[in-house]
């Protein structure tokens, strides 16, 4: 007796926010008004998720209008991270849109008296036999969209889809091609006022005491604002505003500060705190002590990384009476924000509507949120005109939450053929997550500095159903006979984390690919073959060929150039991606091409899922080769692109992507798929090239020089 079916479901967000018109409007001028919770930071989430519409409503993409998220109208979706918006709103929003679909069907066959199966939806105009027609908008006010979504609806099947799955231009770039304003930065709000906010170059410091009598004489001064330890000035110009703030600075005093660790030395610092441990995954072989003939234990290090976003944090807050506040913000989750808003001021969270904008887009938690509250306390002072916040470079690279420092240990017991029979993965970080919203407690810089101050948030791990934090990516995908993984998250936090792209999971697989490639070596086995005879996942084994294939693996060996391979599976749950690496290490290391082969399921705009695994692929290799955050025992001293380099342009290596088609399986994201991988595919070709394994990014011309002598 077979059993019954599962009853259908609603996709996560659109169970969460089950009302239809808040996520399809019909609109004057023959438009449609697509209203996700998720925002667009430079990923192409708007074209991808108007394609998903388009697509379901049977209507051109050119009449979809993406509204911005806003508290005030759009559906809460949490916030935009962890590569989850195609998979999470854009499921809902397929089948909020097939449901509406059907809805219009419905009353068109009662309007024309023909059965709705014999009816054709084009561009939005719906017709049938005997030439009867009407469309969308001649039926808007007959179908209310006022209704709760129900889990029968039933979306177009892959073959019936003509957007998805198509490269389209993405919707947002003409306005930033023709430099028409669409990020906050440049947003001309009427009698915009311009703020600045005082803070300590010393880590940990407080303000004690402010001479506001210079300040008070600067030209175009509106207020000084103060509030226990946090002070700041507000100007009719930024010119006027950054003057003030100088001004202000020669007049405050601050206690001493707390001592940062020894950037020299972060593995010592990370395994001497206070920790909170997990085990992450057990797996267990009776015979794997005694078939033990060797222990490797290698040691992998992760330095903190900044967001490094090219344009710095900026916010507008306008205060309505002493209750009500509007805040315009490129934060990646308005409703959290909010939420710690509410907090903060004491508020009920309704009278507080935070507005997303575009912004530089930095993939995690930067100063976003942070700067919004700044510019909601210093618009206090504003008179009810709205106020604009922008923080330096340098106060974003010193005060803004970094990604966390990671030591990762791995001890692989292998037996006398080399073979894996035994694997111990052991991390030691700060959490990668202390994001607005998800607490008790506000995670916003200005609540530890006001007259009552909230403590700082130490940073958490997600859980381990949501992909983890600091042990993302620990748990071999690779069909090993045992292993242990196990998380040691610090309870203290001298210097700021919270989420940075891929939180762990850069870390881990750096690790696990690294030494996955030492044991092939060890064995005198090609790394590639080595990976897919460990491997019984078929989509992961197709990615590495697909990878393998593109790139003519493996080139005949040449001086000064060397080849090396990563893989992973994003969360072990999402999106699957191998890279080949082709590395010049005769001087400096310079990354000459990156060969990627990503599957994502359904790649709903190819083009921008290549967009996504290049710009991951890119980011990657900055981070392996220059990117650390630098300070001394005082302060943050890397505050400046001088300090703080990034790759630049003629760094940038030529990159080549794959996509495997699974059109038939649900899309996930692509966004943080890229980095593991090229991570440990740099790593491995530095070893390929010049006989040194790198185990401490980013790889340097120094380390790389050291670690040769400590070989020889």
């Amino acid at each position: 007796m077979s059993s019954a079916s599962p009853a259908p479901t609603l996709p996560v967000s659109l169970a969460a926010n089950p009302k239809l018109s808040s996520w399809v409007k019909l609109i004057g001028d023959g438009r449609v008004a697509i209203s996700p919770g998720k925002v667009e930071i430079g990923q192409g989430i708007v074209t991808a998720l108007a394609q998903i519409a388009a697509d379901e409503l049977d209507v051109d993409i050119g009449r979809i209008d993406m509204i911005r998220a806003s508290t005030a109208a759009s559906p809460n979706e949490g916030v935009t991270s962890g590569s989850l918006s195609v998979q999470q709103s854009g499921r809902a929003l397929r089948h909020a849109c097939a449901e509406v679909r059907q809805r219009f069907l419905v009353a068109a066959s009662e309007r024309l008296g023909v059965d709705a199966s014999l009816l054709e939806i084009e561009d939005g105009a719906i017709s049938g036999p005997g030439n009867v027609r009407t469309s969308y908008w001649e039926l808007a006010s007959d179908v209310s969209l006022d209704h709760d979504a129900i889990a029968g609806a039933t979306a177009k099947i892959v073959t019936k889809r003509t957007v998805a799955g198509h490269s389209v231009q993405r919707v947002d770039i003409p306005d930033k091609v023709f430099a028409r304003p669409r990020f906050i930065h440049d947003c001309p709000l009427p009698d915009l006022l311009h703020g600045r906010v005082l803070r300590p170059d010393i880590s940990g410091a407080r303000l004690i005491a402010l001479d506001e009598t210079a300040t008070r004489t600067v030209p175009g001064l509106i207020a000084i604002v103060r509030d226990g330890g946090f002070s700041g000035v507000v100007a009719d110009s930024e010119a006027a505003a950054e003057a003030a703030l100088k001004a202000l600075r020669k007049g405050a005093a601050w206690s001493a500060g707390e001592p940062l660790p020894d950037e020299d030395d972060l593995a010592g610092f990370l395994k001497s705190q206070p920790i909170e441990t997990t085990v992450i995954d057990l797996r267990t072989t009776a015979a794997t002590t005694e078939n033990s003939a060797r222990t490797l234990r290698r040691q992998y290090i992760r330095p903190y990384i900044a967001h490094a976003s090219i344009a710095p944090s900026c916010a507008m807050a306008q205060w309505a009476g002493d209750d009500r506040v509007h805040v315009w913000t490129h934060s990646q989750g308005v409703y959290l924000l909010r939420a710690d808003l509410a907090t903060v001021l004491k508020l009920p969270a309704e009278n507080i509507v935070v507005e997303h904008m575009e912004g530089a887009g930095c993939y995690g938690h930067n100063a976003a949120d942070d700067v919004a509250l700044d510019a909601v306390l210093l618009a206090k002072g504003a008179g009810g005109r709205p106020v604009r916040v922008q923080w330096s470079r340098h106060d974003e690279m010193s005060h803004a939450p970094f990604g966390a420092a990671m030591a990762i240990e791995i001890e692989a017991d292998l037996d006398a053929d080399n073979e894996i029979v035994g694997w111990r993965h052991a991390i030691w970080s700060n959490g990668h997550a202390a994001r607005p919203g998800r607490a008790a407690q506000p995670a916003l810089l200005a609540a530890t500095e006001i007259t009552t101050p909230w403590p700082r948030m130490i940073s958490t791990n997600p859980p381990a159903a949501s992909g983890g934090g600091g042990d993302r990516n620990s748990v071999p995908l690779y069909d090993l006979p045992a292993w242990t993984v196990t998380s040691h998250r610090l309870l203290i936090m001298p210097v700021r984390t919270s989420a940075l792209r891929t939180l762990g999971g850069q870390g881990n697989v750096f690790a696990i690919e690294s030494l996955l490639d030492e044991i092939a070596a060890l064995r005198g086995e090609d790394p590639i073959a080595f990976r897919l005879r460990h491997l019984r996942d078929e989509r992961a084994k197709e990615v590495i060929r697909a990878a393998a294939r593109r790139a003519q693996w493996k080139p005949q060996k040449q001086s000064g150039i060397g080849h090396g391979v990563g893989f992973a599976r994003y969360k072990n749950t999402g999106a699957y991606c191998a890279a080949i690496a082709e590395i010049e290490g005769t001087d400096d290391i310079r990354v000459k091409r990156l060969t990627l082969a990503v599957d994502v399921g359904e790649a709903i705009n190819p083009d921008g899922v290549i967009n996504q695994i290049e710009g991951g692929a890119i980011q990657a290799t900055s981070w392996v080769l220059k990117e650390r955050v630098r300070f001394d025992r005082t302060r943050i001293t890397s505050t400046s692109w001088t300090d703080y380099p990034i790759l630049t342009f003629s760094e940038v290596p030529a990159v080549d992507v794959e996509i495997v088609q699974r059109p038939e399986i649900e899309p996930v994201g692509a966004g943080e798929a890229a980095h593991g991988p090229v991570t440990a595919a740099i790593a491995n070709a530095v070893y390929d090239c010049l006989g040194v394994r790198m185990r401490d990014l980013p790889i340097t011309r120094d380390k790389i020089i050291a670690a040769i002598e400590l070989a020889s």
